[in-house]
C-alpha cells in the first residue's frame, strides 16, 4: 500500500482538529444570550401544544420544546418570552426576527422548507389531517361527506389537503374558510358546517376544550394527509439550526436510554459511554454546538425526555389522552428515530 503524501497527511490532521474545535456562536444564539431570553412563537391557544391557563402560564408540547431549548442555551427553562401567533402571522414573525424559534404545530412541507427562507429542524409530532362531525349526523366515514360544507382555517395546509382529497375522491366538498382558528371552530359548533377539518391532534384538542359536550362530536377514522410537525428557524444561521435540531434529538435519545427528569442526576454516575455523552460527564458534545457540556442534562431536568413531554401534554396523563401511535420510538414500532449523539 502506498504511503500517504504530505498534503494528504496534512489534510487529515486538519480535519481531525476541526472536528474537535468548539463551535462559534451564531448570531441568533448571541442575541438570545445578550437579552437573556429566548423568544418563541407559539399558537394563540391549542390545548396540548401551546395554551395559557387562568394565571397566564403557558403549557403544551410545543411550549416544552421552547423551555428545553432555553434550558440548553441559557441554563434556565423559564427564560422564554412566548409570542402567540395565528396561522397567517407565524412565518412573517420568524422571517422578520420577531421570534427566534417557531414552535407552533407547523407542518413541514417542501414549499415551506424551500421558499420561505426558513429551515425545518426535527419532527416533534407526527400527525395527519382528519374530520370532526356531529355524532347525531350519522356520518361514520369521510366518504359520507359528499357535497357537505367543511369549516377550515386559512393560511394552513388544511385548505389544500381538503381540496386534493375532495378532487381525488369526487366528493365536491365545500370549504368554508376562516382566518382565525376561533372563528372556524365557532362556526362548526354553531352548525354552519357539517364538519370541521384540521390535524387530528387539533381535532382532539378542540373537542376536549371547546365542545360543550365532547361526546356529541365524532372524529372520523380517516387521515387524509401526512402532517409532520416541528420547530422552524430562519435560514442563514447554521449554528442555531443545529442547536434546535439536537435539542429535539437529544430528548428522544434520552427517552431511548431511560434518562428522565427524575433520575437525570443519578444517571450522571452511569458508566455507559452514551449516557455520559448525553449528560456531559463524558465526551463534551456541548462545545460542538457552542454550549456548555451539560446543555442536554439541563434540558432534561426542565422538561423530562420526549416521552415525558408527550404523555404530560397530549398523552395518557393529559386531558386529550391521544395514543402514542406513530410518535413511539423506532424500537417500539413508531417513527421517532433519534440521530446518534456521538
Amino acid at each position: 500500500m502506498p504511503r500517504p503524501s504530505l498534503p494528504q497527511v496534512a489534510a487529515a490532521a486538519a480535519l481531525s482538529l476541526l472536528c474537535c474545535l468548539p463551535a462559534q456562536a451564531g448570531k441568533t444564539l448571541e442575541a438570545i444570550r445578550a437579552r437573556g431570553q429566548l423568544v418563541c412563537g407559539v399558537n394563540t391557544g391549542l390545548a396540548g401544544f401551546s395554551a395559557t391557563d387562568s394565571q397566564g402560564r403557558w403549557s403544551g408540547l410545543d411550549v416544552d420544546f421552547c423551555r428545553a431549548t432555553a434550558a440548553a442555551v441559557l441554563g434556565d427553562g423559564g427564560k422564554v418570552k412566548y409570542v402567540p401567533l395565528n396561522a397567517q402571522q407565524r412565518f412573517t414573525a420568524l422571517q422578520s426576527g420577531e421570534v427566534d424559534l417557531l414552535a407552533r404545530n407547523t407542518t413541514f412541507t417542501l414549499t415551506r422548507d424551500a421558499s420561505l427562507g426558513l429551515h425545518t429542524t426535527a419532527v416533534t409530532y407526527y400527525d395527519g389531517q382528519g374530520f370532526m362531525v356531529s355524532a347525531k349526523s350519522g356520518i361514520k366515514s369521510a366518504r359520507q361527506l359528499k357535497g357537505q360544507t367543511v369549516c377550515v382555517q386559512s393560511g394552513t395546509t388544511t385548505e389544500k389537503n381538503l381540496s386534493d382529497y375532495s378532487r381525488a375522491h369526487k366528493l365536491n366538498l365545500k370549504p368554508v374558510v376562516f382566518e382565525k382558528f376561533e372563528a372556524a371552530t365557532g362556526a362548526y359548533f354553531a352548525g354552519r358546517c357539517a364538519a370541521y377539518s384540521t390535524d387530528a391532534s387539533g381535532l382532539a384538542s378542540t373537542r376536549t376544550k371547546e365542545a360543550k359536550n365532547p361526546a356529541e362530536h365524532l372524529i372520523l377514522p380517516e387521515l387524509i394527509s401526512k402532517e409532520p410537525l416541528g420547530p422552524m428557524v430562519r435560514r442563514g444561521d447554521d449554528e442555531w439550526f443545529a442547536i434546535v435540531k439536537w435539542v429535539v434529538h437529544g430528548l428522544l435519545e434520552a427517552e431511548e436510554y431511560g434518562v428522565t427528569q427524575a433520575n437525570v442526576e443519578t444517571m450522571k454516575a452511569s458508566a455507559d459511554p452514551l449516557v455520559k455523552r448525553l449528560l456531559g460527564t463524558g465526551e463534551d458534545m456541548g462545545k460542538l454546538l457552542g454550549l456548555e457540556r451539560d446543555w442536554l442534562a439541563r434540558a432534561i431536568q426542565t422538561t423530562g425526555n420526549y416521552g415525558e413531554i408527550f404523555e404530560r401534554n397530549v398523552g395518557a396523563q393529559s386531558a386529550l389522552k391521544l395514543p402514542r401511535g406513530a410518535n413511539r420510538l423506532w424500537n417500539q414500532g413508531g417513527l421517532m428515530y433519534p440521530l446518534p449523539l456521538r
